[in-house]
């Protein structure tokens, strides 16, 4: 793909030891050469000053040269290694700019690899999930997606989609042969195991996907139940202030924990009740937004005294489709044991926020709660390949019930199959509209 040069500095804002800029576009060798009068080897370091037009440094330091396509763009790449003051950074980059290039949008290296076949859209997203990642296996998860791993799984339930269509094809081709064709073929036992296999990915994905984005839960309840020493129980740190006096916490507190590589981001909110303080009333407004967006709320209630009626209230405005469980807190004062138990909606979890009686049963209701189950073949997903995912899951579905009855329907059924393999192709960018690509793309850092 022939396009403008591009510059952007590729390093994280601030002072650092280092800081790299990268350029990508085509014959970039006379800027090279213009920039720091050096004609750089091909994957080489180069030792360079860079320099403005009447020749003075700006910076010394490593000039790296990738020609195309044997570049991370798949064009002339040209690598700038200085040192990492800010000022320094931005003289450099400004003399890149009156080189000719201009400054790269956001994710537009990684966009450039994608269009010129470098990586496909699920690694080229897996890019930004490492650089994002917040946990470990998070990160390791982003570079077997990186690496292909999805892509690979994928493009091996595709080959074997294509498989069978050939065969329903054939089939619709030459109607004599009809169903005893696709039998003989054993297509109904493939289409079993294309069911089964896209099973197996969706919940691969599926873990990834809580790797990637983690669980929002938020802390709910009347005041004085405990709900900042529960956050500061979970996150292992005095995170919220703690007294006696209802109303302490104004607004929402955030801290993301791990449990088992799993990254929760839990919300503290202010008591929910009545009140004339005008400050803590917009504090509570904010609590019935965060909890509206939350994956889950955990509702705390003194265990001395049990659900109240005001307790109820709070249940009875909870979304319904929200996962909910019930915490029992303050057991070092009423003496009961720690417990997990199943009540009429939801599960309960008695524990003291302030001794940590309870508090493991607490995290393992969580993991439940997201779906996660240890597996060490996950790879890093999005919302929007789960989607593709349970859409191509949905296809298969439709194209069983098309052929199981009596009259088997081939032309449908072979039209399911083909959205099937639609859907697979919006994962790997085979099939993803130009809109989409842009929506992706723009959430990538500059840089990369």
């Amino acid at each position: 793909m022939t396009s403008d040069t591009i510059a952007a500095i590729a390093t994280a804002p601030g002072r650092g030891g280092v800081g790299v800029i990268r350029i990508s576009g085509s014959n970039l060798l006379p800027f090279a050469l213009a920039l720091t009068g050096k004609t750089p080897k091909p994957r080489y370091a180069t030792l360079a000053d860079f320099k403005t037009a009447e020749g003075i440094a700006l910076d010394n330091g490593i000039l790296l040269y990738f020609p195309n396509p044997h570049s991370f763009t798949g064009e002339d790449v040209l690598e700038l290694q200085g040192h990492g003051g800010p000022v320094v950074m931005q003289m450099l980059l400004a003399r890149c700019l009156d080189l000719g290039a201009r400054l790269a949008e956001p994710g537009e290296f990684s966009r450039r690899a994608f269009l010129n076949g470098k990586l496909d859209l699920a690694q080229a997203e897996a890019v930004a999930d490492l650089i994002d990642a917040a946990t470990t296996s998070a990160a390791r998860s982003a570079v077997r997606s990186l690496q292909g791993e999805f892509s690979k799984a994928i493009g091996e339930l595709n080959d074997e989609l294509i498989n069978l269509r050939m065969l329903v094809e054939a089939t619709l081709d030459f109607p004599e042969e009809d169903i005893d064709f696709l039998k003989a073929a054993n297509a109904f036992g493939r289409l079993e195991n294309l069911q089964r296999k896209l099973a197996e990915i969706f919940d691969r994905a599926s873990q990834g996907k809580l790797l990637q984005s983690g669980l929002h839960v938020v802390l709910a309840g009347q005041p004085n139940v405990g709900k900042s020493s529960l956050l500061n129980r979970l996150a292992g740190d005095d995170l919220a202030i703690v007294t006696p006096i209802a109303g302490t916490t104004r607004d929402a507190l955030r801290s993301t924990i791990q449990i088992e590589g799993i990254p929760l981001h839990i919300i503290d909110t202010a008591g929910l009740r009545e009140t004339s303080d005008e400050v803590e009333r917009i504090g509570i407004e904010r609590s019935w937004k965060e909890i509206e967006r939350a994956d889950a709320v955990l509702l705390l209630v003194d265990a001395r005294t049990g659900i109240s009626a005001a307790d109820r209230d709070i249940l009875a405005r909870l979304p319904e489709s929200l996962k909910r469980v019930t915490i029992y807190n303050k057991i070092d004062l009423s003496g009961v044991a720690p417990e997990r138990h199943d009540e009429a909606e939801s599960t309960a979890i008695s524990l003291s926020a302030r001794s940590g009686e309870g508090i493991d049963l607490l995290r393992q209701e969580l993991l439940r709660i997201a779906g996660w189950h240890q597996a060490e073949d996950v790879f890093i997903a999005r919302e929007r390949h789960l989607r593709a995912l349970s859409a191509a899951q949905e296809h298969l579905l439709t194209a069983r019930k098309l052929v199981e009855g009596a009259y088997p329907a081939l032309e449908l059924f072979a039209e399911e199959l083909r959205l099937t393999q639609s859907s697979l192709g919006l994962i790997t960018g085979e099939f993803t509209p130009d809109d989409l690509l842009g929506v992706i793309f723009s959430r990538f850092c500059i840089g990369k």
